[in-house]
């Protein structure tokens, strides 16, 4: 065979093994945006805003003793 010819075929081989991934990796994404993971992610990212809340209180006010704010959590 003509090395022009292999270098074609690898060239349009990994083009086309691209795409496929590429289609895979957009299915996979599809598949796990369902609103079960969703509601879920939404009710973690509310708790976790809610201990950042509690820890900006905590740094944020005049008198604080770390050490006796973090035992008492």
């Amino acid at each position: 065979m003509n090395s022009s010819l292999i270098f074609v075929l690898l060239l349009v081989s990994i083009v086309m093994s691209a795409k496929v991934i590429e289609t895979w990796l957009r299915e996979k994404r599809k598949k796990s945006e369902n609103p079960e993971e969703l509601e879920d992610t939404l009710s973690k990212i509310d708790v976790l805003e809610e201990r950042v809340k509690v820890l900006e209180r905590i740094i944020t006010e005049s008198r604080f003793d770390l050490k006796r704010e973090i035992d008492s959590l």
